[in-house]
């Protein structure tokens, strides 16, 4: 799974493989062209050079500077952010309004993308200490027992693999991928996942090395012989699946109102007999995480009403990770169309009447 700046999975990363329901690979949600002019590649390549060396810079402070100075900075940092930066409030605003059915106006939904915001200020401040903390650190992070916590998972998993059928496991935005993915690997799962390697390939490079001493391995989510080699290996294949709305996905309802979502994981399922295993990570006081994995999701086949109902599951399990904690919910893209009328469309194409 990932980070909101490009990062990868199970993180998966910024590419979340969308496939349509006939079953082609259609893109990474966030891929960056390729084409232009020489000044134009070279201003893309100088701009990928100070991000990568203020993430360096910054990442070497926070490691450095103690969590009760840099948490309160992150904080206030993310409150001007709130409020200097109109497209993406209007962005988390939408997104709130859907989640608690009320308008945008509503006071209850402007709190909630105020606290939104904190808590992705938050979270970037532990992404970027993550260098300087031990290679356990991550996994240690992570309150694993309870009925469908990471070490119950392990029953679950050894079970599939008996089967010879990985997992592909599904996640959003919400509490720590890092600390998600780092448990699996450090309990002996084979954990892999997706990213965009498109958009600052040097950054993209710094967060793989970063993953790999946790033991996962994250790869181009175009490598699809990779992508159904994991699958049939058997592992667990991690995906985003909240990289924002687009008008060519699937049809589903979440929180009420029609949205799309990708065709991708319910076709990799049904191409290679895994299962879809939604997982969540939840912050908790102190610091610390709890994981819970939702009911497998078995994918009928490869036909349009399989990939269908498949993936309206999957927007219900969605819900069910966003409930009991929507601040934590930290997508910055818009999950849902922006009109009456498009959404309208997608009631049509899903066959019922809105």
């Amino acid at each position: 799974m990932t980070d909101q700046s490009g990062g990868s999975t199970v993180r998966i990363e910024p590419g979340t493989m969308a496939t349509s329901a006939r079953g082609g690979v259609a893109h990474a949600p966030h891929r960056r062209s390729s084409r232009g002019s020489l000044l134009r590649r070279a201003l893309l390549r100088l701009n990928e050079r100070v991000v990568v060396v203020g993430y360096r810079f910054a990442s070497w402070l926070l490691g450095v500077v103690p969590l009760g100075i840099s948490l309160p900075v992150a904080g206030l940092a993310m409150r001007l952010a709130y409020l200097l930066w109109p497209a993406k409030r209007r962005v988390i605003l939408a997104n709130a309004s859907h989640i608690l059915g009320r308008s945008t106006d509503d006071p209850a939904v402007r709190r909630l993308a105020g606290r939104v915001y904190q808590t992705y200020g938050r979270y970037i401040v532990e992404l970027m200490r993550l260098p300087s903390l031990p290679d356990a650190a991550p996994a240690a992070m992570m309150d694993s027992h309870g009925e469908r916590g990471v070490d119950a998972f392990a029953e679950l998993w050894g079970r599939l693999r008996a089967e010879g059928r990985g997992i592909v496991a599904l996640s959003v935005h919400i509490g720590s991928i890092e600390a998600l993915i780092a448990a699996c690997a450090a309990r002996g799962f084979p954990t892999y996942g997706l990213a965009d390697d498109s958009s600052y390939p040097e950054l993209y490079a710094l967060l793989q090395a970063q993953r790999r001493r946790w033991g996962v391995e994250v790869f181009a989510w175009k490598n699809l012989r990779r992508v159904y080699s994991v699958l049939r290996e058997p592992a667990l294949l991690g995906l985003l699946v909240d990289w924002g709305y687009r008008s060519d996905g699937v049809p589903v309802r979440l929180f009420g109102d029609w949205t799309t979502l990708p065709a991708g994981p319910a076709v990799l399922a049904a191409r290679t007999n895994a299962v879809i295993v939604p997982i969540v990570c939840r912050r908790q006081a102190g610091g610390r995480f709890t994981a819970e994995w939702l009911d497998p999701i078995e994918v009928g086949g490869a036909g349009s009403a399989e990939i269908a109902q498949a993936t309206q599951a999957v927007a219900d399990a969605i819900e069910v990770m966003v409930r009991p904690a929507p601040e934590q919910w930290y997508t910055f893209k818009p999950i849902w169309p922006a009109t009456p009328e498009e959404a309208a469309s997608l009631a049509v194409r899903a066959g019922e009447p809105g």
